[in-house]
């Protein structure tokens, strides 16, 4: 493994998960992989799981972590080429990232859209910058479009949960991604990405469901079953996978619609086939999910959660024996 950008960088979905699942039973398996290797953790956004999981999983390789918070710690970075740099950026990219890219064995970065202009978000240009002058691999912490490190914790989770108790033979799950409301418009990354990996997966009956005017970008949605009926969608299900995301198509980054009856309850959960719960947290409790769900014997988020440091270290790993 080169890079962690997306599920496109992953040869095995299966193989990785399996890799990450290991390590959850010996966390130490490849304690000597990273001696006297250094990653740097580059935050252009605040995170508190992403960055915890990461540094416990680069320490369990016995990594070095760095943290670097951008917009507190150091200048403000300009990313577009040929710019004129008379506002208030004081440094470019092409300067600091090569830089970065000497003090550092792999550079990690987690980025935010702006939900002011799609085409500038979509370009993924932050990471992409980096990728291109820092000269060494690069593992996305959550870019403006999507959280591979996220998705690749889902399906551990969901692979974790059916070894524990399986389906019957030749019976695929039905998994459910389904939009909640929340005070705010929040990025389509997570949605994006559950959706890239799930499809790439490819060991689901995949569903999501979300009022008129969410439509995620179909690139990463393609493959999956969508329908603005949400108690359709639950049926039968066996995961439901809870996000809020704002509009994509017409006017991008926006809230249309925020009603409550979308939040997931156990009245709900009824006709799904016993579901488990996931949400990538944080969680707006009793907006996008009731403390019945969350306190609930349905509710994996915590599960879930603690993943990540599994997710983060096999991804190191790989890349580690790639260099």
């Amino acid at each position: 493994m080169k890079q962690f950008i997306s599920a496109e960088d992953v040869q095995d979905i299966p193989a990785l998960v399996n890799q990450a699942l290991a390590y959850k039973q010996q966390p130490l398996l490849d304690k000597q992989l990273g001696a006297n290797k250094r990653i740097g953790l580059l935050f252009l956004n605040p995170s508190m799981r992403t960055r915890l999981s990461t540094q416990i999983a680069a320490q369990n390789l016995g990594m070095e972590a760095i943290v670097f918070n951008i917009g507190s710690e150091g200048w403000a970075l300009e990313f577009e080429d040929e710019a004129i740099m008379s506002g208030s950026t004081v440094e470019h990219v092409k300067d600091a990232a090569p830089i970065m890219g000497k003090y550092f064995d792999v550079l990690a970065i987690r980025t935010f859209p702006s939900l002011k202009n799609r085409e500038d978000d979509y370009s993924e240009l932050f990471i992409r910058q980096f990728i291109r002058y820092a000269g060494i691999p690069v593992v996305s912490l959550e870019s403006a479009t999507l959280h591979p490190l996220q998705s690749l914790t889902d399906i551990i989770t969901i692979t974790e949960t059916l070894k524990a108790n399986p389906l019957p033979a030749g019976r695929k799950p039905k998994i459910v991604l389904t939009w909640a409301p929340h005070v705010k418009p929040l990025p389509q990354c997570v949605a994006n990405s559950f959706s890239q990996w799930v499809n790439a997966w490819g060991n689901a009956d995949f569903v999501i469901t979300h009022p008129e005017d969410y439509e995620l970008d179909t690139k990463f949605t393609n493959g999956a079953t969508i329908t603005h009926n949400q108690e359709e969608a639950l049926k039968d299900a066996d995961f439901v996978y809870v996000k809020n995301w704002s509009t994509f198509n017409n006017e991008y980054g926006k809230i249309y619609c925020n009603d409550p009856a979308w939040m997931l309850t156990n009245e709900k959960l009824s006709t799904t086939n016993n579901a488990k719960v996931m949400h990538c947290l944080p969680v707006r409790r009793n907006v996008e999910l009731s403390d019945e769900i969350l306190d609930g014997p349905n509710s994996i988020v915590t599960r879930q959660a603690s993943n990540r440091v599994w997710a983060a270290q096999a991804v190191l790993s790989n890349i580690l024996q790639s260099k």
